[in-house]
Parts: C-alpha cells; sequence; structure tokens
C-alpha cells in the first residue's frame, strides 16, 4: 500500500511514524528543526492524512511492511526508524520484521507490552463506535483530554486546538482499522534484547496514558538504550514541547551519523 510521505532535508534518513488517530501533520516542529540537519520521513500510515486504507487486515505489521516499501521506494536502505504511540507499536513491528534495515530506533509515549484484556476490550468497543458512527466523536470524548499534559491545557490553548483539529481530521474508518490493529498486537518486550541498534526511549513526564515505568522497561529490555524525560508534556513531546524533544533525537541521530561515516 503506497504511503503519502513528506520528505524534507539531506543527510542521516530519519523516519517519524505518528500517534493514533493524527498523521504526519505532527511533526511539523520536526521537519522544520531536524530536517537543516537530517533527510526526514514522515509518512501517513495506512489510512491517515494522504494514505489510502486498503484492504488488508488490521495488523502492526502491515503498517510495518508499508513502512519497509516506503523506503524501498525511496531507495532509503537503512535508516533511524522512530515512532510516538501508535507509530511506537508500528517501529517495534518494523524492528522485529527488517532489522536489518535499522540504523538506531526512537521510541517516543508508547510501550513494548501488549493490551491487558480491558485494554484490548476498550480498544474493540472504540473500534465498533466508530464504525457505527461513522464519526469520530468517541475520540473526542474520551482520547483527547488525554492526548496533553495538564501544563499544554493551562498555558498552550493553541497546541490543544492544533491537537484537537488532528483528532477531528482522522477518518473514522482508518480509526477503527487501527484500533484493531492495536488491539491484536503481540508482546514486544522479550524481541527487544535481540535489537542492537542503538535506541532513543522519550517519556513526557506529564502523560497519562503510557508510563514511566512502560519507557523504563524497553530501556531495561534494550542492549542499547537511554531515557529522555520530557518535562511539561503529556503523550505527544514533539508537540507539547518540540525544542526539548528535538534537541534529544537531534543528539541521538546526529551521534549514530558519527559512527556509520
Amino acid at each position: 500500500m503506497p504511503l503519502y510521505s513528506r520528505d524534507v532535508g539531506n543527510g542521516t534518513p530519519l523516519v517519524l511514524l505518528h500517534a493514533f488517530p493524527l498523521s504526519s501533520a505532527m511533526w511539523l516542529a520536526q521537519r522544520e528543526a531536524l530536517a537543516e540537519r537530517f533527510r526526514v520521513v514522515t509518512p501517513d500510515l495506512r489510512g491517515f492524512g494522504g494514505s489510502p486504507l486498503g484492504t488488508a487486515e488490521p495488523s502492526v505489521d502491515v503498517m510495518a511492511d508499508d513502512v519497509a516499501a516506503l523506503l524501498d521506494a525511496k531507495g532509503i536502505d537503512r535508516a533511524v526508524v522512530g515512532g510516538l504511540s501508535m507509530g511506537g507499536y508500528v517501529t517495534l513491528a518494523f524492528c522485529r520484521r527488517h532489522p536489518d534495515r535499522v540504523l538506531g530506533v526512537v521510541l517516543a509515549d508508547t510501550k513494548a507490552t501488549p493490551d491487558t484484556e480491558t485494554a484490548r476490550a476498550d480498544r474493540l468497543r472504540i473500534a465498533e463506535r466508530l464504525e457505527a458512527d461513522k464519526t469520530v466523536d468517541v475520540l473526542l470524548e474520551e482520547l483527547l483530554p488525554r492526548l496533553v499534559g495538564p501544563t499544554t491545557m493551562r498555558q498552550r490553548a493553541l497546541i490543544y486546538g492544533r491537537v484537537r483539529g488532528l483528532v477531528q481530521s482522522a477518518p473514522p474508518s482508518a480509526a477503527a482499522w487501527a484500533q484493531r490493529a492495536m488491539a491484536a498486537r503481540p508482546d514486544a518486550l522479550e524481541s527487544l534484547a535481540g535489537l542492537h541498534a542503538p535506541a532513543l526511549v522519550v517519556h513526557g513526564a506529564e502523560d497519562e496514558i503510557t508510563t514511566e515505568d512502560d519507557a523504563r522497561a524497553m530501556v531495561e529490555a534494550l542492549p542499547n538504550a537511554e531515557l529522555t524525560l520530557v518535562p511539561r508534556s503529556g503523550h505527544l513531546p514533539p508537540v507539547e514541547q518540540p525544542q526539548l524533544f528535538n534537541e534529544a533525537v537531534g543528539e541521538f541521530v546526529a551521534a549514530l551519523g558519527r559512527t556509520i561515516r
């Protein structure tokens, strides 16, 4: 399934995979800042933004293979692959399925463990409502208030408004498909021990969706990983605190670039 993507800059390829239920539009500040140093590729995952949904069964593996096909189309052999939340699940699947293509990994506000039974049932309930309503009202009601942290809610109304607009733009069919894909994802924690590419784990200190324990569990499971905690940020550090996020990712990718020259 050909993915729509934005591709800017030159240098070490950095592929950034967006959160649910947003699109590559969430990476605006990263394209603007990091493309001065790297080649920044930000795809719309299947069904979101400019990418078609297709007919495949819901699966994070399908989404990961979409990203591999995008790299093929762009002539990119290896890249630093990063993702936030759902994008992190796809990144983990990409590392499992295409490990030889990974220069480094960025895992932001995500986790390697599968859903609990309760969380899985909740995803399926939301997917059914998305399909029945044919609107994203359920996401605006239940997910949007948890996507940004309390500091953003108090001090950065424009950021909250931007995130709300991105959620409103999500196609209900794609959001339902993605919820089913995430509900079915496997446990990725044990497989992290076999990932020898350097990893950067990022976590927003005010995140109410994933926890610092989730982040630390990935750092402990990975052979070569570092953790960055982003203050005054909820679930979306690249949007809520872009300068801090860009500094951490920029340093990580620049160091990788020096080691492969």
